[in-house]
């Protein structure tokens, strides 16, 4: 499956104001950052794909452009996949950026 390139760039320029090291890797069919080996953000298609700590996944559903991330036909856990009018500004890809990246601090 193809990804979005165009987030993928904006996913890249966001993370230029790091400074961890973040690398890309193939996954879902789409393309995911990873942090230290633990994903936090990928494009599957056109939707971003985000993990989310277990004590904020629910407060996250309840966002009407975000749902489970439902790759395998089964929400899976800690996932979220956000619309692409969830992520209209920078500020709000920011915002699932750091989400992804606090579930990868807090895996390590």
């Amino acid at each position: 499956m193809p990804f979005n390139e165009e987030l993928a760039n904006r996913i890249r320029k966001q993370l230029l104001f790091y400074s961890e090291e973040f690398i890309e890797k193939k996954m879902f069919g789409g393309l995911s950052f990873l942090f230290k080996g633990k994903m936090t953000v990928g494009i599957v298609n056109d939707t971003l794909a985000v993990r989310v700590v277990s004590s904020k996944i629910e407060n996250e559903l309840l966002k009407k452009t975000v749902r489970p991330m439902d790759f395998t036909k089964r929400p899976m856990k800690e996932f979220i996949y956000v619309s692409n009018e969830g992520i209209k500004t920078e500020e709000a890809l920011l915002y699932y950026i750091e989400l992804g990246l606090e579930h990868a601090k807090s895996k390590l």
